[in-house]
């Protein structure tokens, strides 16, 4: 009876879950449905489907452990890359991030001009003939008018009412929007006949200006013609509307276009983009493997050197760890600070006036000296455990050989523990190789001569290299971001599978 009860508040509960998150995901599917996000309602559809049929089936087994890690690995891994490799297909920069159909209408508002004296009325905005149109008035011009968008009505001064402003607010047929309706809203790009050549487009609510049209679209042969210079300007396929005789000559804005592999081959062709990117990619390297390799050694010196019998080894063990407990980020400034040219702790001690973030060697060494004291702590915990791990009985066995301990070290306890270790290290390598904390924190990827345009600084790894890219200048340019972003994760994921297949470290789960 017990059970049957517990069984039922049990299957009570399931349904109860299973409805609030189903609500859940069918809110954010009619979210993005509404916000015309169709690639996010369709994955949140699918998973819909996916959660039903699982858990509201009796067969299903293993499925519904899988189930939830499937969803949120397609959702915040697999997403991301495609995402990132569509991305980098593109011509996606500042200029160009908005639709075709949204530049040609910004390049239509944007190509106009003011007329040589810049005339200007004194508006207001209502209704003529039950049409949208506004009244405008110039004393010094004597002009009293009625414009709708495709004709003018004039009228004399004394039929025309004012208020204390002197902006005209009534004329005979003409009625004054008031309240929410005259509050400015939808007004921007408004434009309002005056003699064919000149518009009059509304600036505010009591203020028009004479404009002229320049830029014409034609969109039967998809170009712009400039009426003034004549100058015909087509679709270059990249994203802009150029002069086809001047390709410097391009009307802005433009918009964001597929270029395929253009991104990735102007990483090899393009020598702005190439010289920066070779000195980068061999500092990251560089960086990763000195930061593994001296956080390793002194880790495993550590771990060494406590692994026998010490007065106060548990104190010492209590001390070493305290820099992997404080948080990186306050560890990194304290560090900056402690570098100061000026100020610093360390040029104190040294009675020095040393410029470590101004030069490149010095900015280098800070970065690994502060890597290696984050870093140590790890090293010396998981070498700690690995030695305590290795039979003793191979270390005795070597000892009645006759090895000393340089040879036991070198032969046994070494290799043994690059074994167990080596996934570490790779994932270790890893994570510095993409280490954009430290080096946005500590030096900005500095120091770089940014008067002579240089984005890419002496201490940039590859991680904040793309960063500069797409954030960290007056040009965005996320496309090529992306691109430079692929490269970094085919890199990693190939150095990571070559240690890994080396290290044989899966061969006892295959």
């Amino acid at each position: 009876m017990f059970s049957q009860v517990k069984k039922n508040i049990s299957s009570i509960l399931k349904y109860v879950i299973l409805a609030l998150v189903l609500s859940l995901l069918l809110l954010i599917t009619q979210s993005a449905f509404a916000q015309q996000q169709y690639a996010i309602a369709l994955f949140m559809a699918a998973s819909i489907v996916l959660v039903s049929v699982t858990y509201f089936r009796k067969r299903t087994g293993p499925m519904k452990f899988i189930t939830p890690g499937v969803i949120l690995l397609c959702a915040f891994v697999i997403s991301p890359i495609v995402f990132t490799l569509s991305m980098s297909t593109y011509n996606y920069k500042t200029g160009n991030l908005i639709g075709k159909t949204e530049a040609i209408e910004r390049i239509q508002a944007l190509g106009v001009s003011s007329d040589e004296n810049n005339t200007a009325f004194d508006i207001s905005l209502g209704q003529y003939d039950g049409k949208l149109a506004i009244l405008g008035a110039s004393s010094s011009q004597n002009k009293y008018f009625v414009s709708l968008p495709e004709k003018i009505v004039y009228f004399t001064k004394d039929q025309i009412d004012f208020d204390e402003n002197s902006v005209p607010i009534g004329a005979p047929g003409f009625t004054k929007e008031t309240g929410e309706a005259n509050s400015g809203k939808g007004t921007e790009g408004l434009r309002f006949y005056f003699d064919g050549e000149y518009s009059i487009a509304v600036e505010n609510l009591s203020t028009g200006v004479l404009i002229k049209q320049n830029l014409f679209y034609d969109s039967k042969s998809d170009t712009f013609k400039n009426a003034t210079t004549g100058i015909t300007y087509v679709d270059n396929h990249k994203g802009n509307f150029v002069n086809p005789n001047n390709t410097e000559d391009f009307l802005e804005p433009g918009w964001r276009a597929p270029v395929f592999f253009a991104n990735y081959v102007s990483l090899f062709s393009d020598q702005r983009v190439r010289s920066p990117l070779i000195s980068v990619t061999i500092w990251t390297f560089t960086f990763a493997f000195l930061t593994v390799l001296t956080q390793f050694a002194f880790g495993l010196l550590l771990a060494i050197a406590l692994n026998r019998k010490l007065i106060g080894r548990r104190i010492y063990r209590s001390i070493l760890i305290l820099p992997y407990a404080m948080p990186s980020i306050m560890s990194i400034l304290i560090w900056g600070g402690m570098f100061n040219t000026e100020f610093g702790a360390i040029n104190a001690l040294l009675d020095r006036q040393i410029a470590w973030f101004l030069d490149p060697t010095f900015a280098r060494f800070a970065v690994i000296l502060v890597n290696l004291w984050l870093g140590f702590p790890y090293f010396y915990l998981v070498s700690s455990g690995a030695l305590q791990a290795i039979p003793s009985e191979l270390i005795e066995a070597a000892e009645i050989d006759g090895a000393n301990p340089r040879q036991i070290f070198r032969k046994v306890t070494l290799p043994l523990l690059l074994q167990i270790l080596t996934p570490l290290l790779i994932a270790s390598f890893a994570f510095n190789f993409n280490n954009f904390n430290l080096i946005y924190l500590l030096t900005g990827g500095g120091p770089k001569d940014t008067l002579s345009g240089d984005i890419a600084g002496a201490t940039d790894i590859l991680i904040s290299y793309t960063y500069q890219i797409a954030f960290g200048s007056n040009v965005q340019n996320l496309g090529l971001a992306s691109a430079i972003s692929l490269v970094i994760f085919i890199i990693i994921a190939s150095f990571s599978l070559y240690g890994v297949k080396r290290s044989k470290v899966l061969e006892s789960f295959l």
